[in-house]
């Protein structure tokens, strides 16, 4: 396990242990899809990869629990716009 995940302060940073599982997993889900790492490191550890972005403000949960990136490229911008529900965006029957 890597020592960050034995912190306090990922776990606080995020909101709690849950938020933080379910952050890391959904994380997880896009890397192994293709999604591009949004930190810069000398590793093919997605785990990792997901920590560094985690404590450097790079991913998040909204209030939703939808994974928000911070920092992508417009690529990325485009795609993540072409993943929102649509219910999200609004204009339905609320």
């Amino acid at each position: 396990m890597l020592d960050e995940l034995k912190e306090e302060g990922i776990v606080n940073k995020v909101g709690g242990r849950f938020k933080l599982s379910t952050l890391i997993q959904k994380r997880m889900v896009a890397l192994n899809t293709g999604a591009r790492p949004l930190v810069d490191l000398k590793t093919n550890d997605k785990l990792t990869i997901v920590v560094q972005e985690i404590l450097q403000d790079k991913i998040f949960l909204d209030q939703s629990g939808n994974l928000v990136m911070r920092g992508g490229s417009a690529g990325d911008a485009v795609r993540r716009a072409m993943l929102t529900d649509i219910s999200d965006v609004g204009g339905g029957d609320d």
